[in-house]
């Protein structure tokens, strides 16, 4: 599930960096970050598929969060801090992703 959610994240970033004229929020950013996080839980989901089999979307987790849908939020919540540090600060202009 939290495959799915951070995809759902993805998309939208990247909906919203295109459709904005403004540069100013770094969208481009939040939209790499959230690509990458996708595409490394992919990586995980594939390998645990190929190596272990069962289901390919988990809804429940055995970890300390159970609930495959609050591991994805929970999972959003360090990268969009890592953007917000980027956009609304002092350092956030050191970074330039063009």
């Amino acid at each position: 599930m939290w495959l799915i959610i951070t995809l759902i994240a993805a998309v939208a970033a990247t909906a919203a960096h295109f459709l904005m004229k403004n540069k100013k929020y770094k969208l481009n950013l939040l939209a790499l970050m959230l690509w990458g996080t996708f595409i490394m839980i992919l990586v995980d989901h594939v390998i645990a598929f190929i190596s272990e089999g069962g289901e390919f979307i988990e809804v429940t987790t055995d970890g300390l969060i159970s609930s495959g849908a609050m591991l994805g939020i929970v999972m959003l919540v360090p990268i969009f801090a890592i953007w917000a540090v980027a956009v609304y600060t002092p350092l956030g202009n050191k970074i330039c992703i063009e």
